[in-house]
């Protein structure tokens, strides 16, 4: 089966064809670097991890470009009331994110471009576009895009523009023709700190949001590329934004595949600093691994949206611990290799060829593992973690993983009691030996006998 991805501009899954044979070009829209990332910001990224992990799977070459935006209001407000320097706080933020990236098992991007290495490229872009009429210079020094001079305009978020208009809380025209025009070039303010200022034709300013990321997707992935991601709250009005600029730029074609994941809600709410009902991906760090928190993420389709939650993480360290159960029953040497003409690697195969649905692919791991557990045989046990490294789990030595943060209570160990009983009471023999096999491996024995089940540590 080819690959078939959902794209956004087209509401169509649609089977995926590279501009260049062999080789994927994919953008992602980073993160504004003013604070510690939060679960939410890990949402995204896993979830183009593992797409450009399964490209790669597949045969592809990717060059996959992650930015990172390191002039804002919000970064220029943050160093203020530090005292620093905007470069120390981005610094100091970039290296917090390699490190939470690092723990949740994410591969670097190709290219991690900060928005200030780019300013003579967007400066050269917003030149372009004033020269063919879709820039204007406005009365307050700001430079910006006109919405109504571009054809096409809401052709990604499916809108008209009155529709768009019609979905206006506030006029504030600020030297704007029309309310939907966005800013290329912010003019400076007397109040800003120096280190937010570059010089350029429009006197003092820095670049909008918008264009930043037009101009770094120009120069590291050319005009027009393959795959262009990134949350659904991006849709409109950024990439919407881009398209306009990049497009109004070039003439040509921008992007032939947009990818939106959905967003991660608590209490079905998007989980944001705004809203301040967000949690570091440091302080979940604290109280489950990185694997486990990326297992949590990989059971979900990368469009779904899903509640964050405790019992969610705990759900997936139990169902991650049986996978590793299964790996410890059946020590392997050598690499774990797939043979994709195994029919299960070939089911696996077609779940993520189909827009990447790693819930379906998750359940053919749980189907190897129970296999793992009645046969006892290799080449399963080989297979399951094969499969496991296309998602970036299942790589760690099995025997490590049961036993870090192993303490069980005796709470815990009655639960994993009762739910070995009634798997064994339907039947279940699998289960059931998974749940005394993940417990031995945590220094718990059980032992059956007439009156019931009791334990011992081991």
């Amino acid at each position: 089966m080819t690959l078939r991805i959902h794209n956004t501009l087209t509401r169509a899954t649609e089977r995926f064809t590279p501009i260049e044979p062999g080789h994927v070009r994919l953008y992602v829209c980073g993160i504004t670097i003013y604070d510690l990332c939060h679960m939410g910001h890990a949402r995204f990224m896993l979830a183009f991890d593992v797409a450009q992990r399964w490209l790669k799977t597949i045969g592809y070459r990717v060059t996959y470009v992650r930015n990172i935006t390191d002039i804002d209001d919000k970064i220029i407000r943050r160093a203020l009331e530090r005292g620093i320097g905007i470069r120390a706080l981005t610094d100091e933020m970039i290296e917090a994110l390699q490190q939470d990236t690092d723990a949740l098992g994410l591969e670097r991007p190709t290219h991690q471009p900060r928005a200030t290495e780019y300013v003579p490229e967007m400066l050269e872009m917003i030149a372009t576009l004033e020269s063919k009429g879709l820039g204007y210079r406005s009365t307050n020094g700001d430079v910006n895009f006109a919405v109504r001079r571009f054809p096409g305009y809401g052709k990604l978020s499916g809108k008209s523009i009155d529709q768009l208009r019609a979905g206006e809380r506030v006029a504030v025209l600020d030297g704007k023709e029309d309310p939907l025009d966005f800013v290329m070039w912010k003019s400076a303010k007397e109040s800003e700190p120096d280190d937010a200022k570059w010089p350029s034709r429009y006197g003092p300013g820095r670049p909008g949001w918008h264009i930043e990321c037009s101009a770094m997707c120009k120069a590291l992935l050319g005009e027009h590329f393959d795959i262009h991601g990134g949350g659904q709250d991006l849709q409109f009005p950024h990439h919407e934004n881009e398209i306009a600029q990049s497009e109004g730029a070039s003439g040509g074609p921008f992007v032939n595949v947009w990818m939106h994941n959905g967003l991660l809600n608590t209490d079905n709410e998007k989980m944001s600093k705004s809203l301040g009902n967000f949690f570091t991906i440091r302080d979940v760090l604290k109280r489950y691994d990185g694997e486990t928190i990326r297992f949590f993420m990989v059971r979900a389709h990368y469009r779904s949206q899903f509640n964050f939650s405790d019992g969610g993480l705990d759900d997936a360290k139990s169902a991650l611990r049986r996978l590793y159960t299964a790996l410890d029953a059946v020590p392997l040497a050598g690499s774990a290799e797939v043979d994709w003409n195994d029919s299960r690697a070939a089911a696996f195969r077609e779940a993520m060829n189909d827009d990447f649905n790693t819930p379906i692919a998750v359940s053919i791991l749980f189907e190897l593992a129970a296999e793992v557990n009645r046969d006892r045989k290799a080449s399963d046990a080989a297979l399951l973690k094969g499969l496991g490294a296309t998602l970036g789990v299942l790589q760690q030595a099995p025997r490590a993983f049961l036993q870090s943060g192993a303490a069980l209570s005796e709470q815990d160990i009655a639960q994993r009691i009762a739910a070995r009983a009634e798997a064994k009471l339907v039947r279940n023999f699998a289960r059931a030996d998974a749940i005394r096999d993940e417990l031995a491996a945590l220094g718990v024995v059980l032992k059956d006998s007439a009156q019931g089940t009791t334990w011992v540590k081991g």
